[in-house]
């Protein structure tokens, strides 16, 4: 008989183990109790607020939650952060955004945890491609690079599923040649009009206000 679960004693281990994001299997291995324990103890300090659940098989420490980019990864996979949420934090759109979308070659998909909307938008198999893991907030995660994220948004764009509305991009942080070789994945000529655009509006006088 495995001896009783106190809950600061898990939150403590859970912390030392870095694995304040986790699943049912993951606690079971970590503290070696039943099936049953295990849902027991997380469905209990679910109630009591010890946990955060995100969704059915996966939890957060409440004092201690996982970041948003690391819940994103995990809580619908295969997927990597892109779109606004990339450029967002590459500082390519100077704007903050307050939803957390990702890429996906699996069907479209939205969330709703913390107050966060996760958002993952479909894309084909074959540009399911050019991102990278990086260190963020003592996690790793999956992220586009500069050039794909743009390129990812640029085709929802050429697809109308998307609006070129943001003012001014921060070219400079994009390698142009590497955001034309990832654009050819795509197959949709009217993406390289929309790259023509955006290097002349950038090319533009920035208007002082």
């Amino acid at each position: 008989m495995h001896r009783k679960l106190k809950p600061h004693h898990v939150a403590k281990i859970l912390k030392q183990k870095k694995l304040t994001l986790f699943t049912p299997l993951e606690f079971r291995r970590v503290f070696d109790v039943s099936q049953d324990a295990t849902k027991w103890f997380i469905k209990t300090h679910v109630k009591d607020g010890l946990f955060i659940k995100l969704r059915n098989g996966l939890y957060t420490l409440t004092d201690n939650p996982a970041s948003h980019y690391r819940i994103a990864n995990r809580l619908y996979t295969p997927s990597y952060i892109s779109f606004d949420t990339a450029l967002s934090f590459y500082g390519i759109i100077p704007e903050t955004i307050y939803s957390v979308t990702s890429a996906t070659p699996k069907g479209t998909k939205e969330f709703n945890a913390m107050n966060i909307r996760f958002v993952y938008h479909k894309i084909k198999k074959e540009v399911y491609t050019g991102y990278k893991p990086i260190s963020h907030r003592g996690s790793t995660i999956l992220i586009a690079e500069p050039e794909k994220a743009l390129a990812d948004y640029l085709y929802f764009v050429a697809l109308k599923r998307r609006g070129l509305h943001y003012e001014r991009l921060d070219l400079r942080k994009i390698k142009k040649t590497k955001l034309v070789n990832y654009v050819k994945l795509f197959r949709q000529p009217k993406m390289n009009t929309l790259i023509k655009k955006i290097y002349a509006d950038f090319r533009k006088p920035q208007r002082i206000y």
